[in-house]
């Protein structure tokens, strides 16, 4: 049986637009607080068929764009200690699946960081539509999704002189969408 659209979303090719779009990370840092980032999101499509089913997701984010206010820890990011951005400068997602929950949707797929590429789901919100100024007609989503950045190959890190670890393991990761109907 085919699962119905969300009341206001109709059928087409939508292109997350990246101006309007972000992704966000948090990590605990010591044990004690938490470090906070983003990455850019650098395209994507939304393909919104019939029903879920037939729909699907892609998107790429920039791994050179991490942004967590302080340079130096940027770039200890983007080195070999953590995801490589030289050698793998984006993180990709591709969905394989579509389904309901509640309010929500699951969206099921492979996510692609540090060159590994790991099954996830993204609890999904669809926030709506809208005309814009410019006569676009645009789709709204919030995904949120938790990540142990070990399975990606994340692994270094620096005990503590209390006990623990410097990095924690679990990586909470958001995104707020914005896409534009095609055409």
């Amino acid at each position: 049986m085919a699962t119905p659209l969300p009341a206001g979303l109709t059928t087409g090719t939508y292109d997350i637009d990246a101006s309007h779009t972000s992704a966000a990370f948090s990590v605990r840092h010591a044990g004690i607080a938490k470090v906070r980032g983003t990455i850019a999101v650098s395209s994507g499509t939304i393909t919104v068929g019939e029903d879920l089913e037939s729909s699907s997701v892609t998107a790429e984010l920039d791994a050179q764009s991490v942004n967590t206010g302080d340079a130096g820890r940027d770039g200890h990011l983007k080195s070999a200690d953590f995801w490589h951005a030289d050698e793998n400068p984006a993180w990709t997602f591709s969905s394989t699946a579509i389904r309901p929950e509640g309010d929500a949707y699951i969206i099921s797929g492979d996510l692609t960081i540090n060159g590994v590429t790991k099954g996830v789901e993204l609890e999904t919100e669809f926030t709506g539509t809208a005309k814009d100024p410019f006569g676009n007609n645009r789709a709204g989503f919030e995904a949120a999704l938790e990540i142990n950045r070990k399975e990606f190959g994340l692994t270094w890190n620096a005990s503590l002189e209390t006990g623990g670890f410097l990095v924690g393991d679990k990586v909470k990761i958001t995104l707020d969408v914005s896409a534009i109907a095609k055409g």
